[in-house]
């Protein structure tokens, strides 16, 4: 406890420090990946069901870390190799009440609005196939996601070569016509 003037008088404060970590997220070239914030044990069980019936054929694996009682990475999915990763990079994190999802077989445009639907779902970090890494704050009781660093900054601004390149891209993939 410090005592500090405020000129008006004095209070008591507590001062804590907080540290800033980055947390790379292990993954392969092939896996997507979303990281959100939830609010429920049975976020989980929610989160597997909603997946499967999004999209069939998807293969993941999720993580869900608990911030009271035993406090422990709740994790499911259909891939044993995903649940693992998902789990570990979860438990990596750290920061309580967030949850990982690893996949293939998928898009993140094909299940992120499925996820934002499930009713303990309050934030989405990022949904990507990019490498990511996670920004955490470290303090007295537990980890926070500040914010996400995803894929790689610019290189340049897109010229007209590029502009026909990504609309191109778009219709190969199908999502414009």
């Amino acid at each position: 406890m410090h005592h500090v003037s405020t000129g008006q008088g004095s209070i008591n404060a507590v001062i804590l420090m907080v540290s800033i970590d980055i947390v790379k997220i292990e993954k392969t070239e092939d896996l997507q990946v979303m990281i959100g914030h939830a609010s429920f044990i049975k976020t989980v069980e929610d989160l597997y069901e909603k997946i499967v019936e999004t999209v069939p054929g998807i293969k993941f694996g999720l993580a869900f870390s608990e911030a009271s009682g035993p406090c422990l990475v709740r994790t499911d999915g259909n891939d044993e190799e995903l649940k693992k990763l998902a789990g570990k990079n979860m438990f990596d994190i750290g920061a309580g009440h967030t949850f990982i999802v690893l996949f293939k077989n998928a898009y993140p445009i094909n299940i992120v609005n499925a996820v934002k639907g499930v009713s303990e779902v309050q934030r989405i970090y990022c949904a990507t196939a990019n490498q990511v890494e996670v920004v955490i704050a470290k303090g007295e009781h537990g980890n926070a996601i500040l914010g996400i660093v995803d894929g790689y900054r610019p290189k340049g601004i897109e010229g007209e070569k590029d502009v026909k390149d990504r609309h191109d891209m778009l219709r190969k993939f199908g999502y414009k016509r």
